[in-house]
């Protein structure tokens, strides 16, 4: 099998509503993501004859996807209260909200589905929140 990787870094902040810890505060990090896409076979003509995708494409891609979540502050959906929402969106603040707890493990899965969603077959996705620490998704039928 041959595997592409990319990777893109981000800026945002976030916090962990319902965490015993220092984590439940906001705090930001450089974020690193990591896509890695395969195939068994390389390309037989064409631009991209002898290989297995266009880098340039991936890398755009993934860029695409991150920038999304650039110097942005992604909350879950329901963490704060309505009225800490309304005034940080007074405020002008880029909020992301998502349908899950922003840790390192589900914005990996989130980076894997939105890949998939545009077509690549994507072995393994992991988001860096610290240069020492990452979490990775994989699907099943790449783990042996």
């Amino acid at each position: 099998m041959f595997l592409l990787r990319t990777e893109y870094s981000f800026d945002s902040a976030h916090f962990l509503a319902g965490y015993d810890g220092k984590c439940r505060n906001i705090h930001g990090h450089e974020w690193r993501v990591i896509i890695e896409i395969c195939r068994s076979e390389l390309d037989t003509a064409g631009q991209t004859r002898d290989m297995i995708f266009d880098f340039a494409t991936l890398k755009k891609d993934v860029k695409e996807e991150a920038d999304l979540l650039d110097h942005a502050l992604i909350v879950e959906k329901g963490s704060l209260r309505d009225s800490t929402m309304a005034a940080l969106r007074d405020e002008k603040l880029k909020i992301i909200e998502l349908d899950f707890r922003p840790t390192s493990e589900r914005l990996a899965y989130y980076f894997y589905q939105k890949m998939t969603g545009r077509g690549y077959n994507v072995y393994r996705s992991t988001v860096y929140e610290t240069p020492g620490n990452s979490a990775t998704y994989m699907p099943e039928e790449h783990i042996r």
